[in-house]
């Protein structure tokens, strides 16, 4: 069976296929979710407990999900990497939706495992792994996750969409170590969410929602800004060649000069 599509919305996959790809989106969200909230609830809550353990946690989680499934999906596991596809028109909008619902059901089944497997005093005290703002200003809160965010969609768009890169063996471990050295700034001040499935899932377990609007808005318009820059300024196809005299090293055709019979 496949979906209707619109010049709009763009062309939608059979709907097996979207069925395929939605839950290996789900899965990846659950993982990023489980290992990243988890870990924090595992070292404690202070806001610089274990820095380098939860960047380390969440990044290598998003690098083997992004390695083991990523020819399937794309391995998004992101509403705002999605979103970013969605306006280059590099999925349509139908699938995109579907990714992200299916992003965000992961993320809130991976927080209601933890819920279930963490005591009420471990799961209190880190909020159930919800980020939150710690020392600077909300502002700064925003900018902070818009440009860690901003960096993962540039780096997902050059490895993934840009058929000049010869490095694409490595691309899951590429998108690991962008998350790790986000978190290893912004996690002692954001909490380092960088993906709005990673917040939603344990603010709506917990019923945390502090400041919670910084970690949809920043990383949907640093993802988008990165979308759109990578794909005006180096994924356009080039326009075509000034046509010349020979010195010019593009030569065109005069009048009466021989033509090959077509």
């Amino acid at each position: 069976m496949r979906l209707s599509g619109s010049e709009m919305l763009g062309p939608t996959p059979p709907l097996a296929d979207l069925w395929r790809r939605s839950f290996v989106e789900l899965l990846g969200a659950f993982a990023l979710v489980f290992v990243g909230a988890g870990t924090i609830m595992s070292i404690g809550p202070q806001a610089d407990a274990g820095t380098l353990d939860v960047a380390l946690a969440t990044g290598l989680a998003i690098a083997v999900m992004v390695t083991a499934v990523g020819h399937i999906s794309g391995g998004h596991f992101n509403p705002a990497i999605t979103f970013g596809f969605i306006l280059t028109r590099r999925i349509s909008a139908v699938l995109g939706v579907a990714y992200v619902v299916a992003q965000l059901v992961g993320g809130v089944l991976a927080a209601l495992l933890l819920r279930w497997i963490f005591p009420a005093a471990n799961r209190d005290a880190a909020n159930l792994g919800a980020p939150s703002v710690h020392t600077i200003d909300i502002g700064a809160a925003l900018v902070v996750e818009a440009l860690i965010t901003f960096f993962l969609v540039w780096v997902v768009f050059a490895m993934t969409t840009d058929k000049r890169n010869a490095y694409t063996g490595v691309t899951g471990l590429v998108i690991g170590f962008v998350i790790v050295f986000g978190m290893l700034l912004a996690y002692p001040i954001t909490g380092g969410s960088f993906n709005p499935a990673r917040a939603f899932g344990p603010e709506l377990v917990s019923g945390t929602w502090s400041d919670a609007w910084i970690y949809y808005v920043g990383p949907l318009a640093g993802g988008a800004i990165a979308a759109l820059l990578y794909d005006e300024v180096y994924l356009r196809a080039a326009g075509p060649a000034p046509v010349g005299p020979p010195e010019t090293g593009v030569e065109e055709p005069g009048l009466g000069a021989p033509t090959s019979d077509t």
